[in-house]
């Protein structure tokens, strides 16, 4: 008897697997609330986008969907009782026995900026306002957890107030619409201030003959060690090296190269506008190109405005990538700016390319 049931369980669970591996499994991690549901639609050989079919909820407010393998990859979206539709991008099932889940929101269209005015600093020694944007679905799906962009000069971000010049880069603005339209996946903005007078000590990684600084790696100790916790210890974020970003311009830009390129198991890329890579005799350039030992594991967007002699060295700093085999478009990318000059209106001006670059839509 015991044998006989011993084959049964184990041929269940032979059943089972193979079932699992023969179905594709879209999970819609989503609060309805009471009397709701979520149906999908999609381009499938069961599915269409004039009528959906309503997933089953299961315990923790998912919805789960089984599809045949048969149906290969498609593409879906959910919407609330087949009436409202999910923002953003549609979403994937690249193969017929994928697990798919899913973090979608429905009613939000932009998020909120959340101002910590003076964050301490004991590796510095001084302390600073960190300016913290949360994605339009933050408050409303609490399931999702988000992607985190560290970025420089974090006064120029968000508010003309606050910004040099009175000309802020409209991050927020930019980074709610690119999300709205499905060209990027959201996250979680982290607007570091600069320290005023230090600024220039703190973004640059070695001494320049002419202009000093060189306290760049405590600069970035500072982020990974004292901001980054805090920031992963207080909101819901994706605690993965490649869900991590470093992202400035000018000296901005040189630090979150510098960071990434160094740092690859902390941070997986970095978006380095208009960035300041003559400094030091061009050494950062110079020890990418003469780099000889393994590759960090993270993604590049350099660019410059053909105003600028940032274009030219970003031009620079992108064929030594070239040259290491890193692929263009994926992992490394390059632009020039025609017309553009080396300020935050240019910056503002072209600041959807390297959030497109970081954050498409998987």
């Amino acid at each position: 008897m015991l044998f006989h049931k011993l084959r049964f369980w184990l041929f269940s669970f032979v059943f089972a697997s193979t079932l699992s591996l023969d179905a594709a499994e879209i999970r819609v991690h989503y609060d309805t609330g009471w009397g709701n549901g979520i149906s999908v639609r999609g381009q499938a050989p069961g599915l269409n986008w004039q009528q959906g079919i309503t997933a089953e909820w299961r315990t923790g407010n998912v919805w789960v969907l089984t599809t045949p393998s048969s149906w290969g990859g498609f593409e879906f979206k959910p919407l609330i009782n087949d009436q409202v539709w999910s923002v953003g991008a549609n979403y994937r099932v690249a193969h017929g026995n994928d697990v798919v889940d899913v973090y979608p929101f429905f009613h939000a269209r932009q998020g909120r900026l959340v101002v910590v005015p003076s964050f301490p600093s004991t590796i510095l020694g001084n302390s600073r306002a960190l300016r913290v944007y949360l994605p339009p679905s933050y408050d409303e799906n609490p399931a999702k957890h988000y992607p985190v962009v560290y970025c420089h000069d974090g006064q120029n971000l968000f508010e003309a107030a606050t910004a040099f010049g009175g000309r802020e880069w409209r991050l927020d603005e930019t980074s709610d619409q690119l999300v709205v339209q499905g060209r990027i996946r959201e996250a979680i903005y982290v607007g570091i201030d600069n320290a005023g007078g230090a600024r220039l000590r703190e973004y640059t990684p070695t001494a320049d003959p002419d202009y000093g600084g060189g306290d760049g790696e405590l600069y970035l100790d500072f982020i990974e060690s004292e901001v980054r916790p805090y920031i992963e210890g207080a909101l819901r974020t994706l605690n993965r090296a490649d869900q991590r970003f470093l992202m400035g311009s000018s000296l901005g830009g040189l630090i979150s190269f510098h960071g990434a390129w160094y740092r690859a198991d902390a941070f997986g890329g970095a978006a380095c506008l208009s960035s300041s890579f003559w400094w030091d005799e061009q050494v950062l350039i110079g020890e990418v190109a003469g780099w000889s030992g393994p590759l960090p594991a993270a993604r590049y967007y350099v660019d410059g405005g053909s105003l600028e002699s940032a274009g030219d060295s970003a031009a620079q700093m992108h064929q030594a990538l070239l040259n290491h085999g890193f692929s263009d478009g994926d992992e490394v990318a390059y632009y020039l700016a025609v017309g553009a000059g080396h300020n935050e209106a240019a910056w503002a001006e072209r600041l959807f390319r390297p959030l497109q670059f970081l954050l498409a839509p998987r």
